[in-house]
């Protein structure tokens, strides 16, 4: 990249390539990794709050049917990547400073309105899906935030730089599902609003402050806004929106694209759909297993413990998230391509050995036991290989295109993984999750064989 342009303000660099070690500003670079990086954790926590407090809005006094609250948990996915469109397009036209700290500061809306709307349940159901609509500012993000950090970094170091933004981002999803539990019992946050009765299967009801899981992120978004703005700067990569669109006359557009729908199509579905999906086969969601709502529900399983989701539920996007950043550094040495392929055998492995586990055992406590023991693994299994899979395809794309097409290439193929939430609510609401699962496993199928003639076998076209 050897664009100059001139100063606008202190906000854009005159010249900018990372290639030329001698220029380089390796400090801004890393600080604009930071930033941008602790945003992005705050997007995510933003996209995925409706996914900690769909499953417990009947138990707080709503009366939604299991496929309505399914909705509620896919729609941020719907939103996320029909915002992530518009966002891949926005760093050459905005700049990193305008984007990131503008971004930012859009997530109050929809934080906001779900700590209200929790506190009595009153609201309509139109609102919470617009609520849930809104929380897609925060999955639409990701597609401006990873094209605009990858500018700044040469492309021997873009596999760590986009793994650790990703992955310490994807943190955002395990971080609002782990201290989701923790915050509502507090009544200290209680002053912005009144504590609700929470209805527990089997146990007697517990008093929480729903609103807190919400109003805990409102200050740390406030201060990433405030430092965006300060501290960030904008590289001189110029493209108006139909330059943008020359990524789509190249054929490796769309093989990433589908190799990435099977990586982060897979994290962000499952990580938006794994409570309810648990609740649902082997918790109170499960009519074989607890009859009845609320503090007089009866167990049908004596001897069953019941798991709450809220306990589990982090686990999945914590060990995909860790994947992202443990195997970025290993994708510089060895290439993105063989991740890649490692990624889509252990996600052919991990929801086959899952599928058995879809269609619980109820015929006695221990059999059901075992069940969920074994859907647990194999789910955890499958956001291990996925967060490989996702550290992979982003060194790939640095690899495969040039500068600015990278960006827009890593913009695109986000917008479209990022439609999982909302296709995993639909296919787990239209079909069985055993159905569902077989479909997956014929898409790593055809994913695999993708990479292995395009990408990772010798000789291959574009080896990456």
């Amino acid at each position: 990249m050897t664009a100059v342009q001139p100063v606008r303000g202190s906000e854009w660099l005159t010249s900018w390539d990372p290639e030329n070690e001698e220029t380089w500003d390796k400090p801004l670079a890393w600080q604009t990794l930071w930033i941008t990086t602790f945003t992005l954790t705050m997007c995510f926590a933003a996209w995925f709050l409706p996914s900690a407090i769909v499953p417990k809005l009947n138990a707080i006094g709503y009366t939604w049917t299991k496929e309505q609250l399914y909705w509620l948990a896919a729609i941020p996915g719907l939103s996320g990547g029909l915002m992530r469109l518009v966002w891949m397009v926005l760093p050459p036209m905005l700049g990193t400073r305008k984007m990131v700290a503008l971004t930012t500061l859009l997530l109050i809306f929809p934080v906001l309105g779900w700590g209200v709307r929790v506190q009595s349940p009153t609201a309509p159901y139109w609102e919470l899906l617009t609520l849930a609509f809104l929380a897609g500012i925060g999955g639409g993000a990701f597609s401006g935030f990873m094209p605009s950090t990858s500018y700044f970094f040469p492309r021997k170091l873009q596999g760590v730089a986009l793994g650790l933004q990703a992955g310490i981002g994807n943190f955002g999803v395990s971080l609002v599902q782990l201290l989701t539990p923790w915050l509502i019992g507090f009544g200290m946050l209680g002053i912005l609003g009144a504590s609700q009765q929470m209805a527990v299967p089997g146990k007697p009801s517990v008093t929480v402050w729903y609103q807190n899981a919400a109003f805990f992120y409102i200050p740390f978004i406030i201060v990433g806004a405030i430092i965006a703005w300060q501290y960030l700067k904008s590289v001189p990569v110029k493209a108006n929106i139909r330059q943008q669109f020359d990524i789509f006359k190249n054929q490796d557009t769309w093989w990433m694209t589908l190799l990435y729908i099977m990586t982060f199509g897979t994290f962000s579905g499952l990580a938006a759909q794994f409570g309810l999906l648990m609740a649902n086969l082997y918790g109170a969601g499960n009519p074989l297993i607890v009859s009845g709502a609320g503090a007089s529900a009866t167990m049908l399983v004596p001897g069953y413990a019941l798991p709450d989701p809220v306990a589990f539920v982090f686990l999945g996007p914590l060990v995909g998230a860790g994947a992202r950043v443990l195997f970025s550094p290993l994708t510089d040495r060895t290439g993105g391509a063989i991740w890649t392929l490692v990624s889509g055998v252990g996600l052919i492995g991990s929801i086959a050995l899952t599928i058995p586990a879809l269609t619980p055992d109820t015929s006695s406590a221990a059999a059901l036991q075992g069940g969920f023991n074994q859907f647990l693994g194999g789910m955890l299994a499958i956001f291990l290989f996925s967060g490989i899979g996702n550290a992979a395809t982003f060194k790939q794309m640095p690899m495969i295109f040039e500068r600015r097409q990278a960006g827009g290439v890593i913009g695109w193929t986000g917008a479209i993984a990022a439609f999982g939430p909302f296709l995993f609510g639909v296919g787990l609401t239209i079909m069985s999750p055993t159905t569902f699962y077989l479909i997956g496993i014929a898409w790593a199928v055809m994913c695999v064989g993708v990479t292995w003639w395009r990408y990772a076998r010798p000789g291959a076209p574009k080896p990456g």
